[in-house]
């Protein structure tokens, strides 16, 4: 990806969102009415809330939180989401926000990263050890946001290709554990009415894509997974429990599930993942630069990444997991065409209010097991998609290349086909090459240096001296 370019210096009184006094305001600086704004803002929300609930709801499940657990996680990535959305529009003077309709939430990206730290630390300390984790990552991207620009060219789609496509494969096994119950340790674990229901909710969501229009079609998603949820209670597959022992309003509680322990191998993994975030996250801002045409410089990008590290920072203090763009909401903008900034600050407040009303969480906790299965296929097979379409942009006809990408793939899949293949290595090496996505990086990464980047000036040199 090429570095962008720095533009002109903003004038000391000057705020860069902020056109000149007498010219036309931009259409990322209008203020629509209500009438407009609401269900602009209501759109983005639709088709960004089921990825927001998503990290909390496979971390929850996996380290074993009960449904007031669950409801708490749930709020807090709400809250995060909302926090990180709202500086993310409204922007705080020339140090944060990149002021562009650009939303922010926690990313599906760290989950199988986060699942391998939960595996190898001890029962009850797993979300510790995470948010310890979570937390020097926030504090990474902060340093290393400023200089971000010139490591681009180390992350090209070749890279960050690779790393997406092994984030949607080897999230796959979630998705079919909960179209099985999720409960592998259960009697009637993969029995067929949970087979059924997952079944049956994947065809709903087929048939809301295939036949829907406007607005249904952008949240088929949702729709399988509430039609889904109302075809599980006539046979008592739905759990209403967490309705009735939720608070309707709470404000989070600091390290309400522990404090944060700190431990090497899962801080290098996270920080890698981190890597990863801030790519999408600049091609998302020069993305949305261009669909807006809005000019996304150096300092956009900077002041973009720069929120990413502080709710990342913040997450973890009150259950938040890594956050950065949500590419899905950068195609609601380039498909509805309205490109305010501050109908995605509304979603924003919207979701603060959905995180300080934990009942309103809760009610995302009812979703079945198997009905999140149904939508899991899809939603994680879509990641996956999203990673193939960034591979056929990397130059797959050069012959280095494509052996980049095959020894990557290879080495992100070896812990999905062979769970046991690193027993033997030692914990910390168990738990950066236990996760697909981070072996996976690594060996792209390194990959990348050798084909692309080491001796390649002498070469060239030798060349032009030949030529």
């Amino acid at each position: 990806m090429a570095q962008p370019a720095t533009g002109p210096a903003e004038g000391p009184c000057e705020d860069p969102a902020e056109p000149p006094a007498g010219t036309a305001v931009h259409p990322v600086d209008e203020k629509l009415p209500p009438a407009r704004l609401l269900p602009a803002a209501l759109q983005h929300i639709a088709a960004m809330y089921a990825g927001v609930v998503t990290p909390p709801l496979i971390i929850g499940q996996a380290v074993g939180l009960d449904p007031a657990g669950m409801t708490r996680l749930i709020a807090a990535s709400l809250l995060i989401a909302g926090l990180a959305t709202l500086l993310q529009t409204i922007g705080a003077g020339r140090f944060a926000g990149n002021r562009l309709p650009f939303v922010n939430a926690a990313s599906s990206a760290g989950i199988a990263p986060m699942l391998a730290i939960a595996e190898t630390s001890a029962p009850g300390r797993q979300l510790p050890a995470i948010y310890g984790a979570v937390l020097v990552a926030g504090a990474f991207c902060l340093a290393v946001g400023p200089f971000f620009g010139r490591l681009l060219r180390f992350f090209p789609p070749l890279v960050t290709g690779v790393v997406i496509t092994l984030i949607g494969v080897t999230l796959m096994p979630v998705p079919v554990a909960w179209a099985q119950g999720g409960d592998a340790e259960a009697a009637d674990f993969g029995a067929m009415k949970y087979l059924a229901l997952a079944a049956f909710t994947l065809v709903v969501i087929l048939l809301v894509q295939r036949f829907g229009r406007g607005f249904l079609k952008q949240v088929a998603l949702l729709a399988g997974m509430f039609v889904g949820t109302l075809a599980a209670i006539p046979f008592g597959l739905a759990d209403f429990s967490a309705l009735t022992s939720a608070p309707l309003a709470a404000l989070p509680t600091p390290f309400a599930f522990g404090a944060p322990e700190f431990q090497p191998a899962a801080i290098l993994s996270l920080c890698i993942v981190m890597l990863v975030l801030m790519t999408e996250s600049s091609a998302g801002m020069l993305a949305l630069g261009e669909i807006c045409d809005r000019r996304t410089d150096g300092r956009t990008i900077t002041r973009g990444l720069r929120t990413d590290g502080i709710a990342t920072l913040l997450g973890p203090v009150f259950g938040g997991f890594p956050t950065s763009a949500f590419a899905q909401n950068v195609g609601v903008v380039s498909l509805t065409r309205v490109r305010s900034r501050y109908v995605v600050a509304a979603a924003g407040g919207a979701l603060l209010v959905l995180g300080a009303f934990p009942v309103l969480g809760a009610v995302v906790s009812l979703v079945p097991m198997p009905v999140l299965g149904g939508a899991g296929i899809v939603l994680f097979g879509s990641i996956a998609v999203s990673g193939i379409r960034t591979l056929s942009e990397a130059g797959l006809d050069d012959s280095s290349n494509i052996i980049l990408v095959a020894v990557a793939l290879g080495a992100g899949i070896i812990p999905l086909a062979a769970p046991a293949f690193y027993a033997g290595f030692p914990a910390w090496a168990q738990t950066v090459l236990g996760s697909g996505i981070s072996a996976g990086a690594l060996v792209a990464v390194v990959l990348n240096l050798f084909f692309h980047h080491l001796g390649t000036h002498s070469r060239n040199a030798v060349a032009l001296k030949s030529s």
